[in-house]
């Protein structure tokens, strides 16, 4: 078996309350089916973001990005995140949020 790309998926409670939060966060999504909107990213994979009140909040997903400071000023001035903390590491940058259902966000950018 060859794996030759991944998407992460997180739950949330309602996905017509979650859907705009994530519109903000990434941009315009696409519904591929009436409880799921989806994310295509530059590198090939992507983000599904899904009605399933049972597992909401209880995810996680990292997205790798290029910049992470221009990351943090675009969390703050699209009103995502009021004052997002960058981490600073040797091998990477890090930021950590939670959508609103719980769910753990984290921005990297590898050095």
């Amino acid at each position: 078996m060859a794996i030759t790309n991944a998407f992460a998926s997180l739950a949330v409670h309602d996905l017509s309350s979650a859907a705009p939060w994530f519109e903000k966060l990434l941009g315009p999504g696409t519904r591929t089916m009436p409880d799921v909107v989806e994310w295509r990213l530059e590198g090939g994979g992507g983000l599904q973001v899904y009605a399933g009140p049972d597992r909401a909040g209880a995810g996680s997903c990292t997205l790798v990005v290029n910049d992470i400071d221009e990351t943090a000023d675009r969390l703050r001035t699209s009103g995502v995140v009021s004052a997002p903390e960058v981490v600073r590491h040797d091998r990477v940058d890090t930021i950590m949020i939670k959508d609103p259902d719980g769910n753990s966000i984290a921005f990297a950018a590898p050095k």
